[in-house]
């Protein structure tokens, strides 16, 4: 599994870069296949100069698995609740994955 941090107007602090990977080595629990050397997550985190505070840092996670890629994207005051909100709204996608791969794997050995 390859991790891909791409920044731009921010920079983690070490307490931030170790709070990212822990959440993303949870996400890793949900799928044997993200382990696998032919995926690769990538984050992108962005410090933008917006009205509201609470939109100015702007978090997207693409995990790309092989035969599919799942989004993520938060829009968040701080780098914890981004991280959070994403691993939120990938945990249901890589369960569904996780679910029709072993169907189909299930479905074969039967046959």
């Amino acid at each position: 599994m390859k991790i891909l941090h791409y920044e731009k107007n921010f920079h983690y602090t070490d307490r931030e870069l170790l709070l990212v990977v822990r959440k993303i080595g949870t996400l890793a629990t949900y799928c044997k296949r993200l382990k696998d050397d032919g995926s690769s997550i990538r984050i992108d985190v962005e410090n933008r100069a917006t009205k509201k505070e609470r939109d100015q840092l702007k978090m997207m996670v693409t995990i790309e698995i092989p035969g599919k890629t799942l989004r993520a994207e938060s829009r968040k005051s701080t780098i914890t609740e981004a991280i959070e909100r994403c691993c939120e709204k990938l945990e249901p996608q890589l369960k569904k994955y996780k679910d029709m791969h072993s169907k189909k794997v299930r479905t074969k050995k039967r046959a």
